[in-house]
């Protein structure tokens, strides 16, 4: 196929054109220059839980090849770079009684960089490595986290946020909180149905709203930067269209999964009432009548209503869902969920099972998002396309699918009138794909994380999506200079 080719003009002259990354997926030194551990450490060195117990004590060495990283950077001409900090390599034991000041210095390195090179960061706080020394107090489970995040945030707004205006509070708490405590398979790796699940999801967006709310009252009124919370979501439609149940359990299953974090940041700052009826019904069902599975936000405490400046998306796949709510099951979220996402045969799959290729799926979503969630600002922080077996360099499908992609986001702002601000693609590098370890790869460069050298390597992906930044960026200033002769030519 020949290069990206959008039409003239799809996206606005100062849209966000980056790529994303995570502290534990690329920094490696675990272990290095005083950083403490992190949960992640903790999982990947008990064994059998990553692919040939593969870590990320490595990973691409991106704390000593910083400058390799940038170099990538420059090569691809991003305007935006989406990273996170390690907590335990900023303060070790989770708490501003200890700070790394390597750490420090790494991520002010880091963050100078990238504005010398006119590239804005965006900063995730955190990224599912949470300090081993918090999780051994409680960690997400303890109401106390929301504390201990709180000071975390603002250590870093009041270090580093007079250069960064972009940030993120935590990503993707609904793959932290189902992944790591109802299936076992993130760190850090409990297995308690239908119950810790909800408690984490409820502590992270008390701690998300803690540290917006302590933006918003210290830090915004000198930094002017802006705070999110970065959301996951698949896009949903019926098995049948024409069965009732299934056209339901389609909107439990957004709700379960978006409307989770969605509809209390916002629209109503409370838990979808789908979701709050169906765990109370599923109580009454199974006889369980201890504290509520589902916390309530208490007065006392900020809320979370508002408490996002901007509409962060990770998009990778749709579904089709059928009801499984006649499912006789014990206590457990997809019990509560009770909808059954499925692939279609139709939808082609990269690299892992699990990721159908479904490029007007993220069309669909930004409508649904603009329509539900009262027309926010929307950067979409992660979407990717994955690979698997012998390296392919020459990646054409990849390629095909940013095409596609691109093409439905411009859909979406042209025809749907879709507040889509930026698109970050996942990822910069091949990277540690958590429990995959390195045998999925979803980077603009290949690193050959399984030799010493850990080369970069740009694949034909990254260099046709540096065309498509470059043209957008050269179309955008010949507009501008058109725009200015215009009304210079007016004023004489």
């Amino acid at each position: 196929m020949s290069e990206i080719k959008l039409p003239v003009g799809a996206f606005p002259p100062d849209f966000a054109w980056g790529a994303a990354t995570a502290a534990y997926q690329i920094e490696g030194g675990w272990n290095m220059d005083g950083k403490g551990p992190s949960i992640w450490d903790t999982f990947c060195h008990a064994k059998g839980k990553v692919y040939e117990d593969q870590t990320g004590d490595v990973a691409c060495n991106s704390y000593q090849l910083w400058d390799e990283d940038l170099k990538c950077i420059q090569q691809l001409g991003l305007t935006h770079y989406r990273l996170s900090f390690s907590w335990s390599r900023l303060l070790p034991d989770g708490t501003t009684n200890c700070v790394n000041p390597k750490g420090v210095m790494y991520y002010n390195k880091v963050i100078n960089d990238l504005i010398a090179n006119a590239v804005t960061p965006m900063v995730t706080l955190y990224h599912f490595d949470l300090p081993q020394a918090l999780e051994n107090h409680g960690g997400w489970k303890s109401p106390d986290i929301a504390d201990f995040f709180d000071s975390y945030a603002r250590f870093c707004f009041e270090t580093f946020g007079d250069r960064v205006k972009l940030w993120i509070t935590v990503n993707e708490p609904y793959v932290c909180a189902k992944f790591g405590y109802e299936d076992g398979i993130f760190a850090p790796g409990l297995k308690e149905p239908g119950t810790s699940v909800y408690l984490v999801g409820h502590n992270m967006l008390r701690a998300h709203a803690r540290a917006w709310h302590s933006y918003d009252a210290n830090f915004r009124h000198l930094q002017g930067g802006k705070v999110s919370i970065a959301l996951n979501s698949d896009w949903a439609v019926p098995l049948d269209p024409a069965s009732p149940k299934d056209v339901e359990a389609t909107a439990r299953y957004m709700d379960f999964i978006l409307g989770w974090f969605a509809c209390p940041v916002f629209c109503t700052g409370d838990y979808p009432e789908t979701m709050k009826s169906r765990i109370e019904a599923r109580n009454l069902e199974l006889g369980f009548s201890k504290a509520p599975r589902l916390p309530k936000f208490l007065e006392d405490e900020p809320n979370p209503l508002g408490t996002a400046d901007f509409f962060a998306l990770n998009y990778y796949t749709s579904r089709k869902v059928k009801d499984t709510s006649s499912h006789r099951s014990e206590l457990s979220f997809s019990g509560d969920q009770a909808a059954e996402g499925v692939t279609d045969q139709s939808w082609p799959v990269c690299g892992v099972s699990w990721l159908a290729v479904v490029p007007e799926g993220l069309r669909k979503l930004l409508k649904y998002i603009k329509e539900t969630y009262n027309n926010p600002a929307i950067y979409i922080t992660e979407n990717g396309f994955s690979q698997t077996g012998p390296v392919q360099l020459e990646d054409i499908d990849r390629c095909q699918f940013y095409q596609d992609t691109l093409q439905e986001i411009a859909k979406a702002l042209r025809e749907d009138g879709v507040d889509v601000r930026g698109y970050f693609a996942w990822s910069l590098l091949d990277n540690f794909e958590w429990t995959e370890g390195f045998s999925v790869r979803f980077g603009l460069f290949h690193v050959d994380c399984y030799s010493a050298e850990l080369k970069r390597s740009i694949y034909r992906s990254g260099r046709e999506y540096t065309a498509v930044i470059s043209n957008h960026l050269s179309l955008s200033l010949s507009l501008s200079h058109t725009h200015t002769e215009s009304n210079l030519n007016k004023e004489v």
